[in-house]
């Protein structure tokens, strides 16, 4: 019988009980730990490695993508820079690209930093 991994269990339950502000910024994070991973299987040569990263990665692209409120207008320019995204880590990971790759991370990175930025002035004019 496997023994259950603490780690695991504390990131399930973080992702259970995460709001849906802190999970965005969760998803980034994750999208950016996907394509680091994937640039350094692309410089080892580790070509199934770098596929796993970049569709984990793409994953998470899809749940922005599908998850925007197409309402708003800010929704509709993330989805065109999601989309582009998407496609970018599509064409990195037939083309084994690690600059394209590089290129996504720093602008999810961009994204992520521009939340977590909007997430503290906001959390700062609720109390």
């Amino acid at each position: 019988m496997a023994m259950p991994n603490p780690y695991m269990s504390y990131q399930e339950h973080s992702v259970l009980t995460a709001s849906p502000i802190d999970l965005t910024l969760m998803l980034y994070n994750g999208c950016i730990k996907f394509l680091s991973r994937a640039e350094r299987a692309m410089q080892d040569m580790n070509h199934q490695g770098a596929n796993e990263a970049l569709l984990r990665a793409q994953d998470i692209m899809l749940e922005f993508i599908v998850t925007l409120d197409m309402e708003y207008e800010i929704s509709r320019q993330l989805n065109s820079i999601y989309e582009y995204l998407l496609r970018r880590m599509i064409e990195a990971n037939i083309s084994k690209d690690a600059s394209i790759v590089r290129e996504c991370r720093d602008m999810v990175t961009e994204l992520r930093n521009t939340w977590a930025e909007a997430v503290k002035l906001n959390r700062g004019h609720a109390g």
